[in-house]
């Protein structure tokens, strides 16, 4: 298959989640191991990044973060714009290498051992790169054989993912001329062929509508009760309420808090996680 040069850049758009919470994945296979856990059991760390630092000529985008991510729950992260956020997500991917510290997936190190980590990881990006001359199918097949996918099992988890994903109608057309809706689907779909037990999501609500931001919190408590461990980056705190767990804060390039909302609100004495978030910046501000 010849790629093309360029792909397009898509904004994120709501996705219709068809995911059920049980013992199917998104695939349709019928889910063992780390996915076949309750919503409410978190399991053990799968995703842990120690000490993280990354600096772009005179700019230091991340100075220090650890933090980690267990199976079954949604990690946040969360911070203003320009905190370094994306950067520690591309350096968890593995699209970046740090210029200190260490990200290990399921115990593998990402930079020493990148084909191994990632199969166990999917991205949303920030930017949702597709191939305009691709079908949605051969969108999925090309990046299901990247990752080593078995062809058999792959055909299987594309009719799945379609089905699940609502994409019978575009799986065989180009994505050239797509909607914002149907792109974010391809993406999604993209993230997930390979079955990863980790998931992260840069932003995906960037710039939705009221009714797009309910469809994409719908997709990632989808994938928190399939038992997958999820990291959901976002500027916007009402947000990471209503979804995660746990919360990481990122100030400057540092982790300023780490803790479920009501430890949070605890340790910077405030009484609503929007007082201890703008309390971390301003402790962070004047540090």
């Amino acid at each position: 298959m010849v790629m093309p040069a360029e792909p397009t850049q898509s904004p994120s758009v709501p996705v219709a989640w068809a995911g059920r919470a049980g013992r199917e994945g998104l695939g349709g296979e019928r889910l063992s191991g780390p996915h076949d856990r309750s919503q409410h059991d978190a399991g053990p760390t799968l995703i842990e990044a120690q000490h993280l630092a990354k600096q772009f000529g005179e700019v230091h985008a991340v100075r220090d973060v650890s933090f980690v991510a267990r199976d079954g729950e949604i990690t946040g992260l969360l911070g203003p714009n320009g905190a370094g956020k994306t950067t520690v997500m591309r350096m968890i991917s593995g699209l970046l290498r740090p210029d200190v510290g260490q990200v290990r997936v399921q115990g593998i190190d990402v930079h020493t051992s990148p084909f191994a980590a990632r199969r166990a990881i999917g991205v949303l990006p920030d930017g949702r790169g597709l191939y305009p001359r691709l079908t949605a199918r051969e969108h999925l097949r090309y990046f299901g054989e990247l990752h080593g996918v078995d062809a058999d099992a792959l055909s299987t988890r594309i009719d799945g993912l379609s089905a699940r994903l609502g994409m019978a109608h575009i799986i065989d057309r180009r994505v050239a001329g797509f909607s914002q809706g149907e792109r974010m689907k391809v993406a999604l779909a993209r993230a997930l062929v390979h079955d990863p037990p980790c998931v992260l999501l840069d932003e995906p609500t960037n710039g939705l509508d009221v009714m797009s931001t309910r469809a994409v919190r719908a997709m990632v408590r989808g994938l928190k009760a399939e038992g997958r461990c999820v990291i959901f980056s976002s500027h916007i705190m009402q947000e990471i309420a209503a979804l995660c767990d746990r919360i990481v804060v990122v100030v400057g390039g540092r982790v300023a808090q780490d803790g479920t909302a009501e430890e949070l609100m605890a340790a910077t004495q405030t009484q609503t996680l929007e007082d201890a978030f703008v309390d971390c910046i301003e402790r962070q501000g004047a540090a």
